[in-house]
């Protein structure tokens, strides 16, 4: 049953990562409209929800520090995500597609890889090192000010065992 839920996770999120590129009707128009393009350092809590189902891979919380670099003239960006807890941490290192929502918004999906620093103990994305898909949402809320919120699911990310791990962020950037 954990296997067909992984596998259910990652069609959608795979559909969530290529949706944007069937949707070149509206490419053209948001060519020519400004987009938010700024790059941005940020810090939040962060939660892994799901769990290995097997001992020492429970959900777990913590934190989060962020980074978008946009990509000068281009919907993509250098993402890089440090997830944490008291326990153990790991980076993430991603590459997203951005689509303009308005002038201070984008909704972005991407791929990345998830480094976990100590194997076999729980971070929020998993216990071992794993391919990560993500989904997310970041907008200007004041000058310099962005809010950022996302999924990242790591595939087969914990040890001894095929299930996939989920953590959500939410934080504050500082634009630069």
């Amino acid at each position: 049953m954990r296997s067909l839920q992984s596998v259910a996770m990652l069609s959608g999120l795979a559909a969530l990562v290529v949706s944007p590129l069937f949707l070149g009707a509206g490419a053209a128009s948001a060519q020519t409209a400004p987009r938010y393009d700024r790059s941005y350092v940020g810090a939040g809590i962060s939660g892994g929800v799901l769990s290995g189902g097997r001992g020492n891979d429970d959900t777990s919380f913590g934190g989060n520090v962020q980074g978008r670099f946009a990509i000068p003239n281009t919907p993509v960006s250098a993402r890089g995500s440090v997830l944490f807890t008291g326990d153990n941490s790991a980076i993430v290192p991603t590459v997203t597609y951005d689509v303009r929502l308005n002038d201070k918004s984008n909704v972005y999906a991407g791929a990345g890889y998830s480094f976990v620093q100590n194997g076999g103990v729980t971070s929020p994305i998993g216990n071992q090192d794993a391919p990560v898909l993500t989904v997310g949402v970041e907008s200007q809320v004041a000058k310099g000010v962005v809010v950022y919120s996302d999924a990242k699911y790591g595939i087969n990310a914990y040890r001894g065992s095929d299930a996939g791990a989920l953590s959500l962020q939410a934080g504050v950037g500082l634009e630069f």
